[in-house]
């Protein structure tokens, strides 16, 4: 099997991917085939099956592995596969591994970087409550650790969770010593838990996509819900902290058309959206860049980043 990032037109189809995608459609001349996308742990590839119900054409449904036969060809500037013969895989032929993206990252290493750096907290209110999860809670940072940061725009893969908290929350240790106002505890501990709500908003691999709960209610009111909960059973825990805390959560995308029910009213909810923000973006033009390949020319408009980009000449 040939992994997707390295195919190019011309090239022949052969071997076992994850069907992420599966649905029939009719052509403008009333003729019947299916979509299908095609994914591996390098990415995921467009494809159709032209004659649906050929001999060739053995039943599957989404989310399965599946053994195709076919061509790459150019559609309109982009990659994509016809599907010739194609039948459900064993689970014997495959290791589940070669079919997730996956951070480029030790995920464990990055865990423990960010675990210490929470160590760090002072506070007695707030190391409760961060050991509540990140330290004492094996189920929770086996599933922080395998779960992606979003559906596709950053961080959609494989320990995506991880590496996007872990650079936000280094970039709030950061703006503490630039910025000395800032209360870094709270900071550092908010940073850590402002996207905890993603582990419900979104399924896990291989699926990686918007639950129920996440389309309904959102990965920033689920994650402020769980945190506010959760300070309840530490005895004590300061009500004005609890609250300062969950509006870091709630104001943290920073404005209300981008899904934030508060607009950052604490100088450490501003700082975590700049470093949320960041993150995002930059993850986001390096994965663009990355998928450019060679190309060192403009990749034109990108609808996230609002411009026209292109790599830089050193």
């Amino acid at each position: 099997m040939k992994y997707i990032e390295k195919l190019k037109e011309g090239d022949r189809l052969n071997g076992i991917y994850l069907c992420k995608y599966k649905q029939a459609a009719v052509t403008k001349n009333g003729k019947n085939y299916e979509n299908v996308i095609l994914q591996d742990k390098t990415g995921t590839l467009d494809a159709k099956i032209w004659e649906p119900n050929s001999s060739g054409i053995d039943d599957f449904d989404a989310m399965d592995y599946i053994d195709v036969t076919g061509e790459v060809t150019n559609f309109q500037g982009t990659l994509q596969a016809s599907i010739k013969r194609v039948r459900r895989a064993s689970e014997i032929e495959y290791d589940p591994a070669d079919y997730l993206p996956v951070s480029e990252r030790n995920i464990a290493e990055m865990y423990k970087e960010l675990t210490d750096l929470l160590l760090t907290v002072e506070n007695t209110y707030l190391k409760q409550l961060i050991d509540m999860y990140f330290i004492s809670n094996e189920s929770f940072a086996k599933a922080f650790q395998f779960h992606s940061a979003a559906k596709s725009v950053h961080h959609g893969f494989v320990g995506g969770l991880t590496e996007h908290t872990l650079g936000v929350v280094k970039l709030c240790d950061y703006y503490t010593r630039q910025y000395p106002m800032l209360n870094r505890d709270l900071l550092l501990t908010a940073a850590a838990f402002h996207d905890v709500g993603k582990l419900k908003e979104i399924s896990t691999f291989p699926e990686n996509d918007y639950t129920d709960d996440g389309q309904l209610l959102g990965h920033i009111f689920m994650g402020a819900e769980l945190v506010r909960a959760s300070v309840r059973r530490i005895s004590g825990f300061p009500k004005k902290l609890s609250s300062e805390l969950c509006h870091c959560i709630l104001a943290h995308h920073g404005e209300l058309e981008y899904g934030s029910p508060k607009k950052p009213a604490l100088a450490e909810a501003m700082a975590l959206n700049l470093a949320d923000n960041t993150d995002a973006k930059m993850e986001t033009f390096r994965e663009i860049l990355k998928g450019a390949g060679d190309n060192n020319g403009w990749l034109g408009y990108n609808r996230l980043l609002e411009s026209n980009i292109r790599k830089s000449s050193c």
